[in-house]
């Protein structure tokens, strides 16, 4: 069970630094004709969360199939 939670808990925190980082990392400026180079950030927010709003459009759909044979 120890195992679970530290996996858990380890994965949780993983995300929510890469979250934090990416927050707080400052977008690349342009001055006059210079540019100064900003780091890219590590995660691409906008796909992760259209992955998972699929994937709570497909739990949502799977589960209304399910209750619908279940009631059936």
């Amino acid at each position: 069970m120890r195992l679970f939670l530290g996996i858990i808990v380890g994965a949780c925190l993983t995300i929510g630094a890469a979250y934090i980082h990416d927050n707080w990392t400052p977008a690349a400026t342009t001055t006059g004709s210079s540019t100064t180079l900003a780091h890219r950030p590590m995660v691409n927010w906008d796909v992760v969360g259209a992955n998972w709003s699929g994937l709570q459009q497909r739990a949502r759909e799977t589960w209304t199939a399910l209750s619908h044979k279940i009631s059936s």
